[in-house]
């Protein structure tokens, strides 16, 4: 997936040396239930919309942004999902640490497609027949935002 120009200008001064970045991702569901799915430019893995969050951006704004690039998908936000750190070491051998914001998100318009860049293809997928080779952190994202009214999910804090 292309960087940002922000992620860019970084990597120009450390390599692929780890970078602690913020982003934000989506669970995105239709009337039926059906969560969005993209299948990534970068590896060819099924994933949901994500991305980084660029300086001076709100991660909901973040996260909708993505939905709608990735997957031509309107969208809004109907509550926070969670947030915990995770790492991504890319095929470029760039690593990254994010803070990773999730939002359960409802669509609302737009037609479904692929950008070719970082989405390859795109689908709605029945909670019950999601696609093949998804880690577990999107099966946490999809549980944590199953219920409209369940309160945000984190990572316990370790004791001091």
């Amino acid at each position: 997936m292309p960087a940002s120009p922000y992620v860019t200008a970084l990597r120009a001064h450390i390599g692929h040396d780890l970078l602690l970045l913020p982003g934000a991702s989506a669970v995105v569901r239709d009337d039926r239930g059906h969560i969005l799915f993209l299948r990534r430019g970068d590896d060819g893995r099924w994933s949901l919309p994500a991305g980084m969050i660029e300086p001076g951006e709100q991660p909901a704004d973040a996260a909708l942004r993505e939905i709608f690039e990735e997957t031509g998908i309107r969208a809004r936000v109907e509550r926070i999902g969670g947030i915990a750190m995770h790492d991504s070491v890319y095929p470029n051998g760039d690593h990254c640490q994010y803070l990773s914001v999730w939002f359960r998100c409802r669509a609302v318009g737009g037609t479904l497609r692929a950008d070719g860049d970082e989405s390859l293809e795109v689908g709605w997928f029945a909670p019950d027949a999601l696609p093949p080779g998804l880690d577990e952190r999107i099966l946490l994202r999809i549980r944590t935002t199953a219920a409209a009214d369940a309160p945000a999910w984190f990572p316990p804090a370790r004791e001091s």
